[in-house]
């Protein structure tokens, strides 16, 4: 079904994690050091990354930074036994898709993969594109397309346009959007959201976001 890498130092945690996913139908690749994670990472282009983040070397939150430098749009869900609120907003902050700590249940991090990758196309039939306006954003490459040109989204851009234009003219409260972009079950009393649509509204010509006072924002015609 999809490619994943594992980046852990604990051999048992990978043996465990690659039986569950390998079961699941995925396709399991692993790495035991942050360096040897990001050579892996660049020769196989996974669909999701696993990543501790107490490894030798270069730190997890190192592999991080230079994974979503070298790839934007790659989802990195963190397994780590460093699970304070201050860690998981860090992480989900820099880039993370998700963050899930350790000691956990196997169920919940098949759980979690799922619904981290239930955006990948899977076939024919499913719709490849969103568009809205001048804007078409591509689901398989995870670029922006308007007026002839390509931009290119980070992880974090990508989903939030994606929800966005999925409900484009509605307005989407800063709760969802916490929720379904970032994955917070809570507000973090963090300003990753205007901060992110901020970013779209500088990188992306004629996009028009309005801000919903005290609610959230809208994806608008232009």
């Amino acid at each position: 079904m999809a490619k994943i890498l594992v980046i852990d130092d604990e051999p048992g945690i990978v043996r465990f994690v690659r039986r569950a996913l390998e079961a699941d139908g995925h396709t399991v690749y692993a790495a035991s050091d942050g360096t040897d994670g990001l050579r892996t990472a660049g020769e196989i282009r996974p669909d999701l990354v696993i990543l501790d983040l107490l490894m030798p070397g270069v730190s997890g939150m190192g592999v991080l930074a230079a994974m979503l430098a070298e790839a934007p749009s790659t989802r990195v869900l963190v397994l780590s036994a460093v699970g304070d609120v201050q860690a998981r907003v860090k992480c989900l902050e820099v880039g993370a898709v998700d963050f899930l700590a350790k000691p956990f249940a196997v169920t919940e991090l098949v759980a979690r993969v799922r619904s981290r990758l239930r955006d990948l196309p899977t076939g024919p039939s499913r719709a490849e594109s969103l568009e809205y306006g001048p804007f078409r954003l591509d689901l398989r490459t995870r670029q922006l397309h308007s007026g002839g040109r390509n931009i290119e989204l980070s992880q974090r851009e990508f989903s939030l346009m994606q929800h966005l234009m999925r409900n484009a003219g509605a307005v989407c409260t800063r709760a969802e959007l916490l929720s379904e972009v970032w994955g917070y079950a809570f507000d973090p009393g963090s300003n990753v959201v205007d901060v992110t649509i901020a970013r779209l509204r500088a990188k992306i010509e004629g996009l028009r976001i309005e801000t919903v006072r005290n609610v959230g924002y809208a994806l608008k015609h232009a």
